[in-house]
């Protein structure tokens, strides 16, 4: 029987376009196909697909209220709803009050800031949650000797020569060392073969320590450049938009010269207290600082895998260089799984450890010459329902992967997470008054009263100043913690940290070991695009770092994804992901 012959004799119903496409129903593993013309779309539904970019600013721009407008527009919801009236809610005794509740709350000093002590100003003390690079100089200025330039753009050659000598210009004048002559004369390449000029750069100018790259005038090439770079040719690049080469100020210099620093193992600033050895529970004793989060694939797609990344300081006090580490697992998967492994040596028989966990505690050892005293754990991107399995499974990879290294080592930890995903905002009593430029409150504001846990060690910590809309606070929720951090030690800490952000002048809402683990995550997923012509047996089974897994979803088959290529070490040893 043909569909055209179902549809007739069951409904009645003569199809009349049958060359168009069905509409899939159901889930990928047992999917129902639908004909389009017997369907109809029931409106006000919600999109849970990828939104393009004029989507994204649509959404923002209907969304975005300053924190005035946003909370009346609440109170009036509230008015609207009319809980009080509501039936169910007299029937179970629930009262909900129409004014929003007032809490405590305390607004945490800025750090002091050192910079080198050649610069005009050797040290800084920000407000409101910023400050400049002006009469500053980097306090760990990077040295580059061998450069070069690739333009994709249509931009020409000229202009091109011009930007990258204002840049070096900068880049010398805030403190790095910067040879001003490129090691291989500046190129225009095509956009069509981007690849093959990236490895012709690469093969004229060997142990290459940047590679500037002003991207097409077409948007979609930056994760090729990345992926190329990173995993194939080993090389340390800087993406630069064509539109904003071409009208770039005295700003926009500063702030690529900040993240050319740190990708060439620079160091922009450092807290005064780190270094003064006067952080409690810090500086002490060799401390290492890690960040974690796992992406998850867009909604709809389950043949990409979920990617891991951890990232680790790699300085002490200074507290302020991390190096990362990626690893792709199942699709969904929130427990990052190759925290630590174990195999055994196809050769010798003997067991062998490995995972993101120990390799880091190996470099961290590699660079300080310490063993790590403490251990503290910024976990971002878990939900209160996965708490419990989170700490067991990861807690648990935390001591092995430090037992593994030395029998009795198992170093004090606290393990944080930090959630951005919810729905409380805070706002000034008194609008106008104790607030930013943007009107909301003021960058340090800390919450660990009223609206907090009443028996766990949680708080709101607000720490950065709001450019557009309402400032959404971190919520930081501690899960374990053997160093004893007092409340206000551990909320001091943290605010501090959100000043020392490799990329801006500007304290930032999460602390940066956990951003830092977000923005790596994310240039993870560039890797797991193929290339062109790239070998398809990069797809397969084993559930080892770097490597496929293959799992069963709860619809049928076992699920099987990509591999993520390896990130060539000289590239890992620098922040590559700011």
């Amino acid at each position: 029987m043909t569909v055209v012959q179902y549809f007739w004799g069951r409904y009645k119903y003569r199809l009349r376009f049958t060359s168009w496409p069905c509409l899939q129903s159901g889930n990928d593993s047992r999917p129902i196909y639908l004909p389009m013309e017997v369907c109809t779309i029931i409106e006000g539904q919600r999109f849970t697909r990828k939104l393009n970019e004029k989507q994204v600013t649509g959404i923002l721009r209907a969304t975005c209220e300053r924190p005035r407008d946003r909370e009346k527009s609440i109170l009036k919801m509230v008015e609207h709803n009319n809980y009080s009236a509501d039936k169910l809610a007299q029937e179970f005794g629930i009262d909900v009050t129409d004014k929003m509740v007032n809490v405590q709350a305390r607004v945490l000093p800025p750090p002091m800031l050192k910079y080198h002590e050649s610069g005009k100003d050797k040290a800084c003390a920000p407000s409101v949650g910023q400050w400049n690079m002006i009469g500053k100089k980097m306090i760990n200025g990077g040295n580059v000797q061998r450069w070069t330039c690739l333009n994709f753009s249509r931009l020409h050659i000229d202009g091109v020569k011009r930007f990258c000598g204002d840049l070096v210009k900068m880049c010398n004048a805030i403190g790095m060392v910067f040879n001003p002559m490129p090691v291989v004369e500046i190129l225009s390449a095509s956009a069509n073969n981007i690849e093959g000029a990236l490895k012709h750069a690469h093969q004229s100018a060997h142990n290459l320590q940047l590679l500037i790259v002003i991207l097409p005038d077409v948007t979609g090439h930056y994760g090729k450049v990345k992926k190329v770079c990173e995993t194939d040719l080993g090389i340390v690049s800087q993406c630069l938009k064509p539109d904003k080469v071409e009208r770039a100020n005295k700003q926009y210099f500063e702030n690529v010269a900040l993240k050319v620093n740190v990708k060439v193992g620079g160091r922009n600033t450092a807290l005064q207290q780190a270094l003064t050895r006067q952080i409690p529970l810090v500086t002490d004793l060799p401390t290492i600082f890690f960040g974690a989060d796992v992406t998850h694939p867009a909604a709809g797609d389950d043949s990409s895998p979920s990617i891991a990344a951890v990232v680790a300081s790699m300085d002490w006090p200074e507290i302020t260089k991390y190096k990362a580490v990626v690893s792709a697992q199942l699709p969904r998967q929130e427990i990052i799984q190759d925290l630590y492994c174990t195999g055994t040596d196809p050769e010798k028989g003997t067991p062998v450890h490995s995972g993101m966990m120990r390799e880091l505690l190996v470099s961290f050892f590699q660079k300080t010459k310490h063993k790590p005293s403490r251990i503290i754990f910024y976990r971002d991107g878990v939900s209160e329902g996965q708490f419990a399995q989170v700490l067991m499974y990861e807690m648990d990879a935390i001591r092995k992967a430090c037992a593994s290294l030395q029998e009795d080592y198992q170093p004090p930890v606290t393990f944080v997470v930090v959630q951005k995903r919810h729905h409380t905002r805070l706002f000034p009593e008194v609008h106008g008054k104790e607030t930013d430029k943007s009107g909301n409150i003021l960058p340090g504001t800390v919450v660990d009263t009223n609206i907090c846990h009443p028996t766990e060690f949680d708080f709101y910590l607000c720490s950065h100043a709001g450019i557009q809309g309402t400032s959404r606070p971190t919520h930081y929720h501690v899960l374990f913690d053997e160093n004893r951090f007092t409340a206000d030690g551990l909320q001091l800490l943290t605010n501090n940290l959100c000043y020392t952000y490799a990329r801006c002048t500007r304290s930032v809402s999460v602390v940066p070991p956990a951003y830092y683990a977000h923005l790596a995550a994310f240039r993870a997923r560039y890797y797991d695009e193929p290339l062109e012509g790239w070998d398809s047996a990069s797809i397969v089974s084993g559930g080892t770092r770097e490597s496929a897994a293959t799992g069963t979803g709860a619809a049928g088959p076992p699920v099987t994804f990509r591999r993520l290529p390896r990130i060539r070490d000289n590239v890992k040893d620098v922040m590559f992901y700011c």
